[in-house]
């Protein structure tokens, strides 16, 4: 079977095929996705993005994070930017992306047209997720390491998929919507740093509710935009693994299941010298003003992506190892979005600490782990590590999630996100875009 023949039989799984375990890891992410979307508004970004849709106009139904409705493709664009705008949504390592805020805003957008429930919304979702994991395994780190932005690359294959499957196209309409997200996914990590970034995740979304549109008019395109020869990988990665994109395929095995949450609102290749330093911190009660020197251990993709030695704003904050690991051996909240201040980065203390960091790739650590040795003013040392891929329980990661929800958005409001997100009730997209809009009626 080919990746195409893959990724088709992938997108067309019965309902019932869908694992359990598999579909409550969509509706947590479904929660996390909503709360960063919802905070999101209050970005500037936000605020442009809905600008953008009010000068195109249009007629259409599906529903704006923070108020008023779209065409399903320009609200696609729009709450996919708005719920990236934070940095603060979920991470597949192995997909090397972002998945839900490409998948869930072109999932809902197509729901709201058709009058779909919120169940429908959340097994294309997973199935989107999938497809884009799974290309992103095919793509491997080669393909991130040239500077493309996987969540926006693979992550309109799986938007594509995840509204295709909403629309019903046959399998042969999916695979020229495939074909034709082959000739429009982009985005570039030169982007990182700006509203470009989350705006790569707009786009992906926006991709996949037009390019599943097209091949539902009848549109046509190659037979195979992933591995013709000049398709999207051969085109796109210097080292593709199509062997290992489906080496255990689904239904049997969910790779999505490998999420991973943002519980810091800073980039994810951190939280695990956070964590690690946190450790240190409760149980060493070691403190900045004590730290003579630390190293920090990463794997080496990370040291292009969060690594600035001097953020000049709060947003670079969350891309700078060395104002992190001071945040967090100072009891500074690297939790609330709101921390994140250009102030912070002019934080005197902070800059002194950052002197003192040093930080080196090393290829034996995966991408989740960290290792951080501390050397103190009394010459003491001493190491900690941490491991993102270490299995957090379910209910515990249901309860962190909703501290997160709480403290971006109240307990109010996260109440009402939970019981959408995770109660087994009802409700249609309808009900879904009620929430995204903040409770307006238009």
């Amino acid at each position: 079977m080919s990746l195409i023949g893959d990724v088709l039989d992938l997108a067309a799984l019965p309902d019932d095929a869908l694992p359990g375990s598999a579909l409550a890891f969509a509706r947590l992410s479904l929660l996390d996705w909503l709360a960063c979307g919802r905070a999101g508004v209050r970005e500037p970004l936000a605020g442009k993005m809905r600008e953008l849709a009010a000068l195109e106009g249009g007629r259409g139904v599906a529903s704006l994070f923070g108020g008023g409705r779209a065409p399903a493709r320009m609200a696609a664009l729009v709450n996919g930017a708005t719920s990236h705008a934070l940095d603060y949504d979920d991470t597949h390592f192995a997909h090397v992306g972002h998945p839900s805020v490409a998948i869930f805003p072109s999932s809902l957008a197509v729901a709201e047209e058709r009058g779909s429930d919120v169940g429908a919304v959340v097994r294309a979702f997973l199935v989107g997720a999938e497809a884009s994991v799974r290309i992103g395994v095919a793509l491997g780190a080669a393909h991130y390491n040239r500077g493309f932005h996987q969540t926006a690359t693979a992550g309109a294959f799986g938007a594509t998929v995840a509204a295709g499957r909403l629309m019903g196209l046959t399998r042969d309409q999916m695979r020229v919507a495939l074909g034709l997200c082959a000739t429009r996914a982009s985005g570039l990590k030169s982007q990182f740093g700006t509203m470009g970034k989350p705006y790569n995740a707009g786009i992906a979304a926006s991709n996949g509710v037009e390019c599943a549109t097209l091949a539902a008019l009848g549109f046509t395109s190659c037979d195979d935009g992933l591995l013709d020869r000049q398709g999207f990988l051969p085109t796109h990665s210097d080292a593709i693994d199509e062997a290992a994109a489906f080496r255990d395929p689904p239904p049997e095995t969910f790779l999505f299941e490998a999420v991973k949450y943002k519980l810091h609102a800073c980039c994810h290749g951190t939280h695990a010298m956070i964590e690690a330093l946190l450790e240190a911190r409760r149980e060493r009660g070691t403190a900045a003003e004590e730290v003579a020197s630390l190293q920090v251990f990463t794997n080496p993709r990370w040291l292009s992506v969060c690594d600035i030695k001097r953020p000049r704003t709060g947003l670079e904050v969350k891309f700078s190892y060395a104002w992190l690991a001071g945040m967090a051996l100072s009891d500074i909240d690297t939790a609330r979005d709101a921390t994140y201040t250009d102030r912070l980065a002019g934080d005197a203390r902070l800059a002194d600490f950052a002197t003192r960091v040093t930080v080196t790739g090393e290829d034996g650590l995966s991408d989740m782990q960290a290792r951080c040795s501390l050397t103190l003013r009394n010459n003491e040392t001493l190491t900690v590590t941490h491991d993102l891929a270490d299995p957090i329980r379910p209910e515990v990661l249901e309860q962190g999630l909703l501290r997160k929800a709480e403290a971006l958005l109240g307990a109010a409001e996260t109440a009402g996100i939970r019981a959408i997100a995770l109660e087994d009730a009802p409700e249609t997209a309808t009900d879904l875009g009620r929430t995204i809009r903040g409770g307006d009626d238009t």
